[in-house]
């Protein structure tokens, strides 16, 4: 799939971004090693040259994996040099973009999981990436309820303390209009009855691409389900399993989770909705730190624990909202390549918030924007549901 890289590009690809973005700008006559990297590890910075295809990416045998090690440790070791000899007045100038390098790299660090999960997919022998004790006791999730949120006025962005990547700014206010949110994410076993009502089947659900897509794709059901003997398995980095009706539906599409809010009686939140509804929540959840590398079902509170209205707001599955992604109000792309970091994105995506089992949770924030296309699905990412209040 043209979206999935190679474990060792993604190595290759952060290394290449501080040797391009800081070494050669900032280490007085620093030369690549190897000046061909600079076209096979650019991923789509235009204006730092012209690229390798991505999607031939996978035919790319050389660099091995230990040549590919080799670069990183000698980017590691100039960036060392560059910083420990640098004063107070370079090291303010080059800390902006050393610091934007640890976050891309923590994008990749949580791509690398996913991408994994694809390709293990495609082998029929289903491959474990991580052995992990599957339960046997049924969940106690709780019932589905829609939170209400008054009409309100409410700050929408980052307020620049601390690091934010640039399509989280200029902070500014928004109306939002009444509504309710639910209480936690979307089931597998909810989701199943959509699919048992027919519904990728019935196109008065479904955007007019969607239902398109819907065909071409011969999609019947999230990505990575599979029918055997009239029951639902999905492949997941601890193997192959039968689907768990109690954990959040995961891996489906924009067009998917807008047609089962229409199924529903519902719809999708705005990105402004989510973030008003997450303002006073602990960014608590399911990380990549727990190594579980699988969304899990809703935990119900402790005796002795405060309530709480909402669950799973952040963590185990990434969030589709129906707000296309586009600048906020004031918005405009830093010159050069490192613009081009979220600004050229800004076209026929969708704003998904919240993060994922595969998301850091240091990487998370509330007002973080992942954008994705409404088509793609090998991201961990589901369906909260929201109403007006009429």
């Amino acid at each position: 799939m043209p979206d999935v890289s190679p474990t060792k590009w993604h190595l290759a690809h952060t290394t290449w971004f501080f040797e391009t973005f800081i070494l050669k700008k900032w280490m007085p006559g620093y030369q690549p090693e190897i000046p061909q990297y600079a076209f096979l590890f650019n991923s789509y910075y235009n204006a730092a040259g012209d690229m390798h295809r991505r999607d031939l990416r996978g035919l790319i045998s050389r660099p091995t994996v230990a040549e590919a090690l080799r670069y990183r440790a000698s980017v590691d070791s100039n960036i060392d040099n560059l910083l420990s000899g640098a004063d107070e007045t370079l090291f303010r100038e080059i800390e902006p973009v050393l610091t934007l390098g640890i976050h891309h790299e923590q994008q990749h660090q949580e791509l690398l999981i996913t991408d994994i999960k694809h390709v293990f997919a495609q082998n029929p022998l289903y491959p474990v990436f991580r052995e992990r004790k599957i339960d046997t006791l049924p969940a106690n999730v709780l019932p589905m309820e829609f939170i209400e949120f008054e009409e309100t006025i409410s700050e929408i962005g980052h307020d620049n303390s601390g690091f934010s990547y640039d399509n989280e700014g200029p902070g500014h206010r928004a109306l939002i209009p009444a509504f309710s949110l639910a209480n936690r994410p979307v089931t597998n076993g909810e989701y199943l009855e959509f699919i048992d009502a027919g519904g990728y089947t019935r196109p008065e659900f479904w955007l007019s691409l969607g239902w398109m897509t819907v065909n071409e794709q011969r999609w019947q059901a999230p990505l990575y389900w599979t029918k055997r003997e009239g029951a639902w398995w999905n492949f997941t980095l601890s193997g192959f399993r039968p689907v768990d009706k109690n954990e959040p539906v995961t891996h489906v599409s924009y067009f998917e989770a807008d047609a089962y809010a229409n199924w529903a009686g519902a719809r999708l939140p705005t990105e402004f909705e989510w973030e008003r509804a997450a303002a006073d929540l602990p960014i608590e959840g399911n990380f990549v730190e727990r190594e579980i590398f699988h969304p899990q079902p809703g935990i119900v509170r402790m005796r002795g624990e405060a309530p709480r209205l909402l669950h799973q707001m952040f963590g185990d599955v990434w969030e589709w909202t129906r707000s296309a992604y586009s600048p906020y109000p004031g918005y405009r792309a830093a010159p050069g390549a490192l613009g081009e970091y979220n600004g050229k994105f800004m076209c026929n995506q969708y704003v998904l918030r919240g993060g994922s089992c595969a998301t850091s949770r240091t990487h998370i924030r509330k007002t973080y924007r992942n954008f994705f296309p409404p088509e793609k699905r090998w991201q961990f990412t589901g369906i909260r549901l929201a109403r007006d209040l009429s």
